[in-house]
């Protein structure tokens, strides 16, 4: 299972292995079709890596403080690299409130930190520290990036990026998002409930008509 909102439980799996990623989740999701237009990537206020005119999207809804995320995150740059420019990633801020109390003012540390052009580099520290999510240690990781730190401070004190954080989060759950993490391919939800060698397989299929 993946972690959800109001029951969870922990797990992990790299690609290659068989076994199985948990999640922490809410009760059930509804899997949208590709068209819904929640499912485009947006420049302005997505993370995105890799090329625009890449054959498949992969989108993450994640949670830095959920224990299947970060297992999550040791699988998924080997996943990224072995397909290359053929897949473009988007990571999306879901923090679950009610189970991981730091995950909210982590996710806005990460905003900020986009909002000085490191976004990346927070995003792996985040996860890298789990659940040391305080703000005493944002205030660390964002010192080890070589952010503006009065900037950085004020930022996360004023909570400006709150509202970008809970815009991910409304439309996540509109998607029917209730668990992390949550992933899309080309806008079809894919279970990873039995490990991330399913979310492989997927790429594989959206790739199908490429080859």
């Amino acid at each position: 299972m993946l972690a959800q909102t109001t029951k969870m439980t922990q797990s992990s799996a790299p690609p290659a292995s068989g076994a199985a990623l948990e999640s922490e989740r809410e009760p059930a999701m509804s899997p949208r079709t590709r068209t819904d237009p929640r499912l485009h990537p947006d420049e302005a206020t997505d993370h995105i890596r890799g090329p625009a005119d890449a054959p498949v999207t992969v989108i993450e809804y994640g949670d830095f403080e959920c224990p299947a995320c970060v297992r999550a995150q040791g699988a998924l740059p080997a996943l990224l690299t072995h397909f290359g420019s053929q897949v473009r990633f988007v990571f999306r801020q879901f923090p679950l409130r009610e189970l991981h109390p730091l995950a909210e003012l982590a996710a806005e540390a990460s905003e900020a930190a986009a909002a000085q052009g490191h976004f990346w580099p927070m995003h792996a520290l985040l996860l890298a520290h789990s659940p040391h999510l305080k703000t005493r240690h944002l205030l660390e990781y964002a010192g080890q990036l070589g952010l503006d730190m009065a900037r950085f401070q004020n930022e996360l004190k004023d909570h400006v990026y709150l509202q970008r954080v809970q815009e991910h989060v409304q439309a996540g759950q509109q998607l029917g998002v209730r668990q992390t993490p949550s992933f899309y391919v080309n806008g079809v939800l894919t279970d990873v409930s039995l490990g991330l060698q399913q979310l492989q397989a997927a790429v594989n299929r959206a790739l199908e008509p490429h080859n």
